[in-house]
């Protein structure tokens, strides 16, 4: 029987992904604690088949590994590129990423051979990870670093993400970008910060980055920014409860400037200390300075 014209309950999919020992086979067991059904190293070619319109409305957990022999960075990027457009899916990409020094100490310590390179170094296996998974990387609209956290860190963090019980908190990222590199994909609202004044004409700051205390303290100068900052804070304030009431789990904020380097970091920071403050769940990221 044709389902057609059949109206099927939106389903919440978090694609989960990041290099080889950060931490995706543990993030995704935690997915499944919390009510996730969950499947891990999936072809490709069958996640069509999986997200199909279906009555039940469980949240759904699907793992992408490099491993997988349909793996190419283009495939997926293109899958999820679809899957967004998709009336029935509310889909996710949760990026588990770590330090690269991290991961080769932890592949030493268990004496695992890294998949991509078995008979060569885990450093390169490493290398080649990170390489495949760049472009990915840019597209996640989770992103948590695993660097300096233990599993049940780890496990603590998934939870308050994707909780699943009834009132569970709306996630909030902040993230910083360049203009000249595109805007990012996802953002639910922008800030354009490229009318502060740049510490880039500055040749004691131009090599440092607005996570840098001088660099803030130079952008904190303009007579402009505090009543820029207050401004999107009061926005930030007033619509953040209302979309936690209409039952949003993720909300992104952008904020960019001309090469994603100084004003918009700083920016970035200094919002999501704020809105953490006022006891908002928040995620900092620098799209730009992920990409060196």
């Amino acid at each position: 029987m044709s389902d057609l014209g059949v109206e099927h309950p939106t389903r919440r999919v978090v694609f989960v992904t990041g290099p080889s020992g950060a931490g995706r086979t543990t993030a995704i067991g935690a997915l499944e604690d919390i009510g996730f059904e969950t499947i891990d190293n999936l072809p490709l070619s069958l996640v069509e088949r999986v997200l199909a319109p279906v009555e039940a409305n469980k949240p759904l957990a699907i793992g992408i590994d490099t491993r997988n022999r349909e793996f190419s960075t283009h495939h997926v990027i293109s899958l999820l590129d679809d899957i967004k457009k998709r009336d029935h899916v509310h889909s996710e990409l949760l990026y588990i990423s770590c330090d690269a020094n991290v991961l080769q100490q932890r592949f030493s310590a268990t004496r695992r051979r890294h998949p991509l390179a078995p008979a060569e170094t885990p450093m390169i296996g490493i290398e080649r990870d990170f390489d495949l998974l760049a472009p990915i990387k840019a597209r996640a609209d989770i992103l948590i670093d695993s660097t300096d956290l233990t599993p049940h860190d780890l496990k603590a963090e998934i939870g308050k993400w994707f909780s699943t019980e009834h009132g569970a908190a709306l996630a909030v990222s902040v993230q910083s970008f360049s203009y000249k590199r595109g805007l990012p994909r996802g953002v639910d609202m922008m800030f354009d910060c490229r009318f502060l004044q740049n510490p880039y004409w500055d040749a004691t700051l131009r090599h440092l980055d607005g996570r840098s205390p001088a660099v803030q303290q130079f952008v904190a100068t303009d007579a402009r920014y505090q009543e820029f900052v207050d401004k999107i804070l009061a926005i930030c304030l007033f619509l953040l409860p209302a979309y936690r009431m209409e039952g949003k789990s993720h909300f992104s904020i952008g904020l960019g400037c001309t090469g994603g380097q100084h004003r918009s970091v700083a920016l970035a920071e200094t919002l999501s200390k704020l809105l953490a403050k006022d006891g908002w769940q928040v995620s900092v990221r620098h799209r730009e300075l992920e990409r060196k």
